[in-house]
């Protein structure tokens, strides 16, 4: 960092578990990418390369290289999973994951019908070789799964292999675990939670009030995805206490400026806010 400020949450490390930050790359050129690692490389653990993006763009394994360079792995989006299994091309997607030397993918049917224990099939067929992802949840906003079933597929394809589980919002943030108003389907969250570590779930949160959301609930190292370019660095500030959103949330009162006490509600340093 540029400099010492007091009273801010830890985080941890790279490579971490927790705390994760996945960025979601739309299409950015080699050049944008390059600018992006610039500043956004140490606050970036993953990046997806959205839907089937990777087979339009141009350069992909020039902007795989450079990910990589920088330490952080790439990974192809779930829809393109579910492209290749639609087509019966399963052994033809397992030999693109090779041929770009991938060391993550995702597992999706968001956007397919997929027998919940053949999505497990391919799960613990695709861990014998890279890290799974997989993502509960469908991209059918009209399509409601009540919580018990989230629960469920989560801890299935956990057991089946999948090292994290993607909680599914979309790029846009109005679908899962989301309404369509963006609005947090806080209950669904919370019940989650009963039954699933925190640890072991990627929150995707587009949006930085979806952001704000899950760091009060759970603290400066929740999992976040679908970040944009962009918001990589914002995201960090929010981790920290260092935007107008959390900025009261990590504050130590001992230590405030007696002055200021009585205008701000915290927690202690490194807790979230109180859920609800």
């Amino acid at each position: 960092m540029n400099y010492s400020i007091s009273q801010l949450p830890e985080r941890t490390q790279k490579p971490r578990e927790q705390g994760f930050t996945m960025m979601m790359d739309k299409g950015l050129s080699l050049r944008e990418v390059e600018d992006f690692l610039e500043v956004g490389a140490p606050y970036t653990d993953i990046v997806k390369l959205g839907w089937a993006t990777s087979y339009v763009v141009p350069n992909l394994k020039r902007k795989v290289d450079a990910y990589r360079a920088a330490g952080i792995p790439v990974y192809l989006g779930g829809t393109l999973f579910e492209a290749f299994i639609i087509r019966n091309q399963f052994d033809d997607y397992r030999r693109l994951l090779d041929e770009f030397g991938l060391e993550y993918a995702e597992v999706s049917d968001g956007s397919i019908d997929l027998p919940h224990d053949r999505k497990c099939e391919f799960i613990k067929e695709l861990s014998k070789s890279v890290k799974v992802l997989s993502e509960v949840g469908s991209k059918d906003a009209e399509k409601i799964i009540p919580p018990y079933k989230w629960i469920s597929q989560m801890q299935s394809e956990l057991d089946a292999g999948a090292i994290k589980v993607i909680g599914e919002a979309r790029e846009g943030g109005n679908v899962g675990l989301f309404r369509s108003t963006g609005e947090v389907r806080s209950g669904l969250v919370e019940e989650i939670l009963t039954k699933i570590p925190s640890e072991r779930i990627i929150w995707e949160a587009p949006q930085k009030a979806q952001q704000v959301w899950f760091i009060k609930l759970l603290g400066a190292n929740v999992n976040l995805g679908n970040i944009s370019p962009n918001e990589v660095v914002s995201l960090e500030t929010i981790r920290l206490g260092l935007r107008g959103d959390t900025f009261s949330d990590f504050l130590d009162m001992e230590a405030v400026d007696p002055m200021f006490r009585s205008s701000v509600k915290s927690g202690r340093p490194g807790t979230s806010m109180p859920r609800g």
